[in-house]
């Protein structure tokens, strides 16, 4: 018994040893590119046709706080190792799932945001559109949800996000 206890414990060191060997990783599987100590992230200006006046704001914070809480990354105003731009390029409202009588029962908000990432240490850059979407009851004002919906399908985003330039899996 004493035997198998250690023998885990020693599987135990010799793993942390070896992942902590590996670069700057986390449990999470965050992946910070060698020599990476900065972040830009710039505001993300809503583009679409609707505005929502809370959207950009919400986004840009949600994924400086997802960067700052989730990574050793500092939070710079200027040029930084990585960097986040982009905008939120699309804001729709349309029925979804039929109800009786050919009636929509939902409505669905989509948000779509198009990012450029930037690594300056590497060269790496990319430009990808993010899109995600709630459902809400067709009874419900869209001003009454909107806030709540925003706050959901921004974390969606930002996961997204984050998981494309962070994440490898």
């Amino acid at each position: 018994m004493n035997l198998t206890k250690n023998l885990s414990i020693g599987l135990i060191l010799l793993f942390g040893l070896i992942i902590s060997s590996c670069g700057i990783y986390s449990m999470a599987g965050v992946n910070i590119p060698e020599g990476a100590k900065t972040v830009n992230v710039q505001y993300f200006p809503n583009k679409a046709r609707i505005v929502a006046p809370i959207l950009s704001q919400v986004l840009t914070e949600k994924l400086q706080d997802k960067l700052l809480n989730e990574t050793k990354l500092e939070l710079v105003n200027e040029s930084a190792h990585l960097n986040f731009s982009g905008a939120v390029v699309d804001y729709i409202v349309a029925p979804t799932a039929s109800g009786s009588n050919d009636i929509a029962a939902l409505n669905r908000l989509t948000i779509k945001v198009q990012v450029k990432f930037e690594n300056t240490l590497s060269g790496e850059e990319w430009n990808q559109t993010f899109s995600r979407f709630s459902d809400f009851e067709k009874d419900i004002n869209l001003k009454d949800a909107e806030d709540e919906l925003i706050e959901d399908i921004t974390e969606q985003l930002v996961g997204d996000i984050f998981n494309k330039a962070l994440v490898n899996w």
